[in-house]
């Protein structure tokens, strides 16, 4: 099966599942989702980490997915032992990402292709772990940020996912009540916060 074939056999799926009811907006997370950057995160993670002599398991990153920096710095604290200032952490770990791996990023085609299909069609948002600096310059790098009526990051709620806090703030801000909307995720913890919403949701690394 050629690659071409795959990506469209994956937006055939995903279309399908996101018709099965009327739905007003589609928010989708960026990182893992829209963008193909967790391996980079992974790297500036570990990059970061070092510098504090913390030989870090990346597999904490694919654990709590979606989750903003300085609190996953709060559970490398918790499972190394160590006092990691955890904004000092976030603004490290932001720095080596933006400098080393941002501009290398690639969409996740069959999820980019499925916004591209409903622009026009329900209102587009994306709501994300990550500080609006770098999900801005991701979405730039990945031809999105033009297409995107309303974005929520790390800091535009008091509580991030996994919460339903963004979730419902990015459905207010677009004006469609909650159970209208259908999140594209990757992780478990934007599962939960749309679980939280009461939105309904896909997986969209389930989609084979």
């Amino acid at each position: 099966m050629t690659t071409d074939t795959l990506i469209h056999e994956k937006l055939d799926k995903l279309t399908q599942i996101s018709r099965k009811k009327d739905y007003k907006a589609f928010l989708y997370d960026c990182d893992g989702t829209l963008a193909d950057n967790m391996h980079a995160h992974k790297a500036a993670y570990e990059k970061a980490a070092a510098k504090f002599d913390i030989a870090l398991d990346t597999a904490i990153i694919d654990e709590l997915a979606g989750w903003p920096t300085p609190l996953i710095a709060q559970e490398i604290n918790k499972r190394y032992e160590t006092d990691l200032s955890p904004i000092e952490f976030a603004t490290l770990k932001s720095s080596i990402f933006f400098e080393d791996f941002i501009a290398q990023t690639l969409p996740v085609e069959f999820v980019v292709h499925h916004l591209r299909n409903h622009i026009g069609r329900v209102r587009i948002g994306v709501v994300s772990g990550g500080s609006r600096k770098t999900v801005t310059r991701t979405l730039t790098v990945i031809g999105l940020i033009d297409d995107i009526e309303v974005l929520v990051c790390a800091d535009d709620t008091e509580r991030g996912k996994p919460y339903a806090d963004p979730f419902l703030s990015a459905a207010k801000q677009l004006g469609v009540a909650p159970h209208d909307c259908l999140v594209f995720e990757d992780g478990n913890p934007g599962v939960q916060g749309a679980i939280a919403a009461g939105m309904d949701w896909v997986r969209i690394d389930k989609i084979l």
